[in-house]
């Protein structure tokens, strides 16, 4: 049953965002009729609604009234500095209709997820919405923040992020590696987002953008340590020794190369969030997530003398593959 009603759950969480039920809640909260006239809604609807989202653990229940719980209080509210809404409602429209075919990405191995130009490249510009970079920021920012507690990037001077999307990643490692510089590295509509993010964090001197396509430009050397954040689960597996070795030529000897993603056992046995998450790359993507060894063998094969694995737990990660160059 909790397999067949998963999307239950999902929807009635999109529901409770697209109504503004937690934004209205954060004033005090409200009774079931109070909550109705405010939404502008029916009485069954918002019991409905009040039930579904209580028993789910984001409302509170006192008396007759309905305030948001401690989730809900730090995730669901606008305004918040961990507003994850956005990638709750990118989900929703923009990842669930390829997951609603499944079975034909399984049958097809092809992506499912609807492109407007399928020719073309999935990333560039009118193929993706705006939604999607907003969604993904808080997501990557909640990653990044574990990621950054998990590794040592003390001796790094300067990082590239490639494919570093809106600057989420790079602003948490700056905030807490002070010494730290870096580069964003995406196509030329993306980092337009990602200087307007880099500047409202205040790291426009720290944090800089180069536009470049991955597969056709060079990647730009003057960094000690790359990063491929939640990158190459998009891509096969030719595509992807194609990336590190691009990544890898830009950098010195000794310098560092960071994949960080949600990791699938070496056995193929697990986790579940990376083995849905590889489910997800089969309905919208040509990749899949990959294996700790996979990441390794790659690494080797381009020229790391050393390579080992950090693990940590985050929403869109696991672990960090590290290659040193050699």
């Amino acid at each position: 049953m909790d397999l067949a009603t998963g999307l239950w759950r999902a929807q009635t969480l999109t529901a409770a965002i697209e109504t503004g039920l937690f934004e209205t809640l954060d004033d005090g909260g409200a009774t079931a009729a109070e909550l109705a006239d405010r939404l502008g809604i029916g009485a069954r609807p918002a019991e409905v609604l009040l039930t579904a989202c209580t028993a789910l653990g984001l409302l509170e229940q006192r008396g007759d009234r309905y305030h948001n719980g401690a989730v809900a209080d730090r995730y669901l509210v606008p305004g918040r500095p961990d507003y994850f809404a956005d990638y709750v409602q990118m989900v929703a429209k923009y990842t669930a209709p390829g997951w609603l075919r499944a079975t034909e990405a399984v049958r097809t191995d092809a992506p499912t997820k609807p492109v407007p130009d399928p020719d073309r490249n999935m990333f560039e510009a009118g193929n993706r919405p705006e939604s999607f970079w907003d969604g993904l920021f808080t997501f990557s920012t909640l990653t990044a923040r574990r990621l950054a507690a998990a590794v040592d990037l003390s001796g790094v001077r300067r990082i590239l992020d490639v494919g570093g999307g809106a600057g989420a990643t790079l602003i948490e490692l700056h905030r807490r590696y002070p010494h730290l510089t870096g580069t964003v590295l995406d196509l030329p509509h993306v980092c337009g987002l990602a200087r307007q993010r880099i500047d409202a964090a205040g790291m426009a001197q720290r944090i800089g953008t180069v536009p470049a396509d991955f597969f056709k430009d060079p990647i730009p050397s003057g960094h000690d340590a790359v990063l491929l954040s939640m990158i190459l689960h998009d891509w096969d597996e030719a595509q992807n020794r194609r990336i590190i070795a691009g990544c890898l030529d830009a950098l010195p000897s000794g310098g560092l190369l960071l994949i960080s993603e949600l990791l699938v056992d070496d056995d193929k046995s697990g986790p579940v969030d990376a083995a849905l998450m590889s489910m997800n790359m089969l309905v919208g993507t040509w990749g899949r997530n990959y294996t700790a060894a996979e990441y390794g063998g790659w690494l080797r094969d381009a020229g790391c003398a050393r390579v080992h694995t950090v693990r940590f737990d985050a929403p869109g990660a696991n672990g960090v593959v590290i290659g040193e160059k050699a």
